[in-house]
């Protein structure tokens, strides 16, 4: 069974900077980190993996330094890693992205593809279903536990707002996971050993078919026309007392502004 996990290398929180001119992450020179739900869905490929057999192999795209969040998965147990990266990808909003990781995908071929929920950097969580769309196969969204795996399909538990719904589905599938699934395992000194020494995959757009008006900022549906920190607003008044006093005094507040 092949199991492809997406990761994403995203910048550490407390070092974001801005392309002032094309209003994207600037990536190169800034500290990064896997991105925190990736993490989750490295961990249950390697649980996959020891349940059933077969490769987990972690894909990425991004610029040549997006290299060490693959070494740090492979350390953790994958066995394989693919990195994506070619200046022609620079800007790819998400439908551009999930293309390109799909056609990789597709290349590498897939029982079972894991993604995090949705980057911290961007917070879309819209990469994983794309991607579902684009290989035209089964997604399952918010996955919090996985029942059970076998050759012929899958069973998860997929949260929701009161609860969660158990859904089975045939393979392959592509699931995006919650942090509630599992404790992702640290490496071991041997893993990051065999790590420093493992050969990557780069791949260019030519070497996945990617077509050059899909890829990129020329093939992004979507565009960043504006980003800006929002203005502290200093006019604020906290309710003391009971829960009763509370509605009192916020009651009396709305009176005065006369909304009520």
């Amino acid at each position: 069974m092949n199991i492809v996990v997406c990761i994403k290398q995203v910048p550490d929180t407390t070092e974001v900077r801005i392309d002032a001119e094309t209003n994207t992450l600037m990536r190169e020179g800034v500290p990064s980190i896997i991105n925190p739900y990736d993490m989750h869905a490295i961990e249950a490929g390697l649980q996959i993996r020891e349940r059933t057999g077969g490769k987990v192999i972690v894909l990425t795209m991004g610029p040549p330094q997006a290299e060490a969040a693959l070494r740090n998965a492979l350390s953790m147990g994958a066995d394989d890693a693919v990195l994506l990266t070619d200046s022609a990808f620079a800007g790819s909003d998400t439908w551009a992205t999930a293309y390109a990781l799909s056609k990789a995908v597709r290349k590498i071929g897939a029982d079972i593809i894991l993604c995090g929920k949705q980057a911290i950097d961007g917070d879309t969580a819209q990469v994983g279903p794309e991607m579902g769309e684009f290989l035209d196969i089964p997604h399952i969204s918010y996955v919090r536990k996985i029942e059970e795996v076998h050759s012929g399909g899958i069973r998860v538990q997929r949260l929701m707002d009161d609860g969660y719904d158990i859904v089975e589905s045939s393979l392959p599938v592509l699931l995006t996971v919650v942090k509630e699934l599992n404790q992702p395992r640290l490496p071991s000194l041997k893993g990051k050993i065999a790590a420093k020494k493992a050969e990557i995959k780069k791949w260019g757009h030519s070497d996945i078919g990617a077509e050059p008006a899909n890829i990129g900022l020329k093939g992004s549906p979507t565009l960043v026309k504006q980003i800006f920190a929002p203005e502290a607003k200093k006019d604020r008044k906290l309710l003391y007392g009971t829960v009763e006093e509370q509605v009192d005094a916020l009651v009396q507040e709305l009176r005065g502004l006369g909304c009520v």
